[in-house]
């Protein structure tokens, strides 16, 4: 299995239609003006293709800077760094500030061009339980089948990333190391390739050249951090995630795939026990929930606007 996906050191756009004088009709998924599946943002569609590139290279670029700002004082402060060892603490310091670069970038270009900003823009939505839980569980299948393919075609050797986040060296390196990978690492990723990138691409040639494009992107962002024999499955399952997408109009569903995959991976590789793995799963998912209640509470999370239909009815923007 795919080791557990860490940043570089180094985590849809649907059509609008229009009525009348400029009142948005029911996209897709949506019947007398109710969501069935409430596809990504209408103001998704205002970002040009060109974005998703752009946001790309800044993402990398200022994780780059993001691990100066913080090897810098390291090794101000004494900390022994060398070309074969990195500190434990420090990889996980990098990695969180690589992650959270992922967003600041998408965030950046996104509101290019005087752009309101919104996070049901980049997914950051409710879609129907049951049509979440599907896609999620066939997404799940179709990329395990694949992974038993490939891994009996392909033999990787163990990966060893964990054991450059110190989870064995002792315990909060280990909650940190999994705090880390189960729910920053998915969360940012998502919302910068399927939230942002996937959305930007599908402006330019559609549905199915996005999703391969930014499968491919996702799996080639892990070369160095995860073996090489692991970048096709990484690049599957992000072509995988961006369908979820599509079908749910939700970046929830993906974020907490993409967590199960991670949470499995970082069991397997710790070698635990079906129980404290399914622990890992629930507590991943638990902080994930919590986060997003607590973004919602706040009002960082808003719902997206109910627009007026030109049959008078209300509905939400997207489609």
């Amino acid at each position: 299995m795919p080791e557990p996906e860490r940043s570089l050191p180094h985590r849809s756009a649907g059509a609008t239609g229009r009525r009348g004088a400029g009142q948005l009709a029911p996209g897709p998924g949506q019947a007398n003006g109710r969501p069935e599946a409430a596809a990504p943002g209408r103001d998704a569609r205002a970002w040009p293709p060109w974005m998703a590139p752009a946001a790309l290279f800044a993402a990398l670029v200022l994780a780059a800077i993001g691990g100066l700002v913080v090897d810098i004082p390291a090794l101000a402060l004494g900390v022994k760094v060398s070309s074969s060892h990195v500190p434990p603490g420090l990889v996980i310091a990098d990695t969180a500030v690589q992650d959270v670069a992922f967003v600041v970038a998408a965030l950046f270009f996104a509101q290019l061009g005087g752009r309101a900003l919104s996070a049901w823009q980049f997914g950051l939505r409710p879609t129907r339980l049951r049509r979440a839980v599907w896609s999620a569980l066939l997404a799940g299948v179709a990329f395990l089948v694949f992974l038993a393919l490939w891994s009996a075609a392909v033999h990787a050797g163990k990966e060893k990333l964990l054991e450059t986040l110190g989870t064995r060296q002792s315990t909060a390196l280990l909650v940190l190391s999994a705090a880390l990978t189960c729910v920053l690492a998915p969360i940012c990723e998502e919302f910068l390739f399927r939230g942002f990138i996937f959305s930007a691409l599908r402006n330019w040639r559609g549905l199915w050249p996005a999703a391969l494009i930014t499968g491919l992107v996702f799996g080639a962002v892990h070369a160095g951090s995860a073996p090489a024999a692991d970048l096709v499955p990484l690049a599957v399952l992000g072509f995988l995630l961006c369908l979820v997408y599509t079908y749910t109009g939700s970046l929830y569903p993906c974020i907490v795939l993409h967590s199960l995959n991670n949470s499995i991976a970082f069991a397997s590789l710790e070698e635990w026990s079906v129980g404290s793995a399914l622990l890992l799963l629930l507590g991943a998912i638990a902080l994930i929930a919590l986060l997003a209640l607590t973004l919602i509470r706040v009002g960082v999370i808003t719902p997206a606007p109910r627009l007026v239909t030109a049959a008078g009815e209300s509905s939400p923007p997207g489609g």
